[in-house]
């Protein structure tokens, strides 16, 4: 079985957070092919660089976080293209108001459908999004 990491599970790995002893526990028992996409990258990327523009991160840190990331991301775990159709599934997922998604959020749902893998994310109400539209999911914590 297959595991897909979202933005919020990947950050806590290179970024020191509350979550990152249980995150890192978790990646490191796993036995399961770990899939990161192309668009949970961007968001890693995108987070750090709202850390260095809130002066929280400095950009030689930022780099580092960034460059050790790609490192892990290459050689721990399988790329993930986004597709077209990922986008189309997203924009009816967040069309059904009961499950409270942001597009980004229903984005890493779509791409882990098509791909049948496990969710793996610190998101509860995207555990509950997911349960609701039969997607596996599970919280490392």
């Amino acid at each position: 079985m297959s595991v897909y990491l979202d933005a919020s599970v990947l950050l806590p790995t290179f970024i020191e957070e509350p979550a990152s002893a249980s995150i890192d526990a978790f990646v490191l028992a796993a036995d399961n092919e770990l899939l990161v996409s192309d668009f949970a990258a961007a968001e890693v990327a995108s987070a750090v660089s709202r850390l260095v523009r809130m002066r929280i991160l400095p950009p030689s840190d930022a780099d580092a976080r960034l460059s050790e990331f790609e490192l892990w991301r290459a050689g721990a775990t399988s790329p993930v293209e986004v597709h077209a159709a990922d986008a189309r599934s997203a924009y009816h997922l967040v069309k059904r108001f009961d499950l409270g998604l942001r597009a980004p959020d229903a984005l890493h749902l779509a791409i882990a459908r098509r791909l049948d893998a496990t969710l793996l994310t610190l998101d509860q109400r995207l555990v509950r999004a997911a349960a609701e539209t039969g997607v596996a999911a599970k919280m490392p914590i």
